[in-house]
C-alpha cells in the first residue's frame, strides 16, 4: 500500500474514533471512493454493533456489523422483509423509481413468491450445467488473456474483468454475442449513480432518460422472450423464465426487474472480485509469491478474494414488526442494513480478518454471499469463473503489476472498482 494511502487511512481512523458514536454514518459514499470506511465499521463492531443512525442521505437506518448478527437478521425473514428494497436507498438498484415506475424482482420478495421464482432459474447453476460451461469459460478467458499487451499499461477492469463477465452473461442469457456490450451498459446504468447522458453530453442521465433506456432494455429482452416461448425449453435464463410455471405470466416490469437483477448479479461479484483480487495480490507480494510457488492455492485463494473484496457491501431489510435485537428495539418499518463488508472483517468470527491470506483454513467462512433463502444463487458460478481465469493467468504470466491507483465507484451498495491500471512485464 502506498504511503499516501496509509496516511489517508490513518486520518480516517482518527476521524472514526473522534466522532461521537451517535453521529457515525457508515453509509457516506465518499468513503467508498477513498476506501476509508473500514475504521468506522471497526469502531461499531467494538462499541455499538447494532447501531442506529438517525439522519443520513438515505434517512434513518440500523447497521448490523457483526458476522453472527448478520446471519441472525438475514435468516429471520419472518420479521425482516426484503419486499420494500434490498439496498439502503428506497429507490436504489433499479427496484423502484418516481411516478410509480416499479421494477419488482425476486430478490426483493418474501416467500412464497421469492422461493418459486428463484427455483425457476436455479438449474442454470446446477453442478451439471457448471461442468458443461467450464470449457467455454476457459476458452474465452484464454483468448482475453492472450490479447493483452505486454510491457505497456492497460485497464485491467475493461480488458479483463468486464470482458470476461460480459461474455459469461451473454452465454447465460443466450444473448446475441456481438451485442453483449448492451449487458455491460445496462448493468452499469443500474449500479452507477451518475450515468452519462446520451442526450446531453457532459451531463448525467435524468430519471426520464433512464426510464426510456430501461424500457428499451425491456423491449429488447421481450423480443428474446417472445422467441423462446415458441421454442422447446432450453438451458438459458430467458427460456427458463419463459417456460417456468412461476414466471411465465410475469408482467413486463416484473420481467424487466428480474432480468436486471440477473444481469447485475451475474456481473458485479465476478467483475469486482477479479479486479480486487489482482489489487490484493499486488498489495501483498508475499501472497503473490506463495501463489506462484503453488498454483494449487487458487482453490482457497478465490473465496478469500471474495471475502476480502466483499463486492456487495450491504443488503437491507425492513422490519415487519417491533423486534428487540441485542438489547435494541427495532421498530416496525425501520431499515435494517446488514453490512457484509463489516461482517467480513469481524475478528470474533474470522481470524486475522484484515489480512489477505490465500491459504486460509476456512476460506468460505465469509458473509459476501449472504445467508438463508437469499444466499447468492450464482455463488458457485462466480467461484468457478474466478478459479478458471486465475489458472489461465498463471499459465501465461508470472506476474501482472498494478501500476496506478484504482478508481472506485461512489456507492455504498457495492465495493466496485471501475478502473485499475495494470501492466504485464516484458519478457527478458
Amino acid at each position: 500500500m502506498a504511503d499516501g494511502a496509509v496516511s489517508v487511512l490513518e486520518a480516517a481512523r482518527a476521524e472514526a474514533y473522534s466522532t461521537p458514536l451517535d453521529q457515525i454514518d457508515v453509509s457516506l459514499q465518499d468513503r467508498f471512493v477513498t476506501n476509508t470506511f473500514w475504521p468506522f465499521f471497526e469502531r461499531l463492531r467494538n462499541e455499538d454493533p447494532v447501531h442506529y443512525t438517525a439522519a443520513s442521505e438515505f434517512g434513518p437506518y440500523w447497521s448490523i456489523t457483526k458476522f453472527e448478527d448478520i446471519i441472525a437478521i438475514e435468516t429471520n425473514h419472518g420479521v425482516f422483509s426484503s419486499e420494500k428494497s434490498v439496498s439502503i436507498g428506497d429507490n436504489d438498484g433499479g427496484e423502484a423509481g418516481a411516478d410509480g415506475f416499479e421494477l419488482p424482482m425476486f430478490i426483493s420478495m418474501d416467500p412464497p413468491k421469492h422461493d418459486a421464482q428463484r427455483k425457476t432459474i436455479a438449474p442454470i447453476v446446477s453442478s451439471e450445467n457448471l461442468r458443461n460451461m467450464a470449457p467455454l469459460i476457459r476458452e474465452r478467458a484464454g483468448k482475453i488473456l492472450d490479447e493483452l499487451p505486454i510491457g505497456e499499461p492497460f485497464d485491467w477492469v475493461q480488458r479483463v474483468s468486464v470482458e470476461l463477465t460480459t461474455q459469461m452473461l451473454a452465454t447465460l442469457f443466450d444473448f446475441p454475442f456481438e451485442e453483449r456490450g448492451k449487458l455491460t451498459y445496462w448493468s452499469d446504468m443500474i449500479t452507477t449513480p451518475s450515468t452519462p447522458s446520451k442526450i446531453n453530453p457532459g451531463a448525467d442521465m435524468d430519471f426520464e432518460e433512464m426510464k426510456a433506456e430501461l424500457l428499451a432494455c425491456a423491449a429488447y429482452f421481450k423480443g428474446l422472450w417472445d422467441l423462446r416461448v415458441t421454442e422447446p425449453p432450453k438451458t438459458d435464463l430467458i427460456s427458463m423464465l419463459a417456460h417456468g410455471e412461476a414466471t411465465k405470466d410475469m408482467p413486463l416490469f416484473e420481467f424487466l426487474g428480474n432480468i436486471l437483477l440477473l444481469i447485475v448479479g451475474g456481473n458485479d461479484t465476478t467483475r469486482n472480485t477479479l479486479s480486487g483480487g489482482l489489487l490484493a495480490l499486488n498489495n501483498n507480494p508475499d501472497q503473490y509469491d506463495k501463489l506462484r510457488a503453488n498454483p494449487e492455492l487458487i482453490e482457497t485463494m478465490v473465496p478469500e478474494m471474495i471475502r476480502y473484496q466483499s463486492p456487495v457491501a450491504h443488503m437491507r431489510r425492513t422490519a415487519k414488526a417491533d423486534f428487540e435485537f441485542q438489547g435494541k428495539l427495532i421498530r416496525k418499518g425501520e431499515k435494517v442494513v446488514m453490512w457484509y463488508v463489516s461482517g467480513n472483517r469481524d475478528e470474533t468470527a474470522i481470524p486475522n480478518p484484515d489480512a489477505f491470506i490465500i491459504d486460509r483454513e476456512r476460506p468460505r467462512h465469509h458473509a459476501a454471499f449472504g445467508f438463508g433463502i437469499h444466499r447468492c444463487v450464482g455463488m458457485r458460478l462466480a467461484e468457478m469463473q474466478l478459479r478458471i481465469v486465475w489458472e489461465e493467468i498463471l499459465k501465461r504470466y508470472p506476474r501482472i503489476d498494478v501500476v496506478g491507483e484504482p478508481e472506485r465507484l461512489k456507492t455504498c451498495f457495492l465495493c466496485s472498482i471501475r478502473s485499475l491500471p495494470a501492466q504485464i512485464p516484458a519478457r527478458a
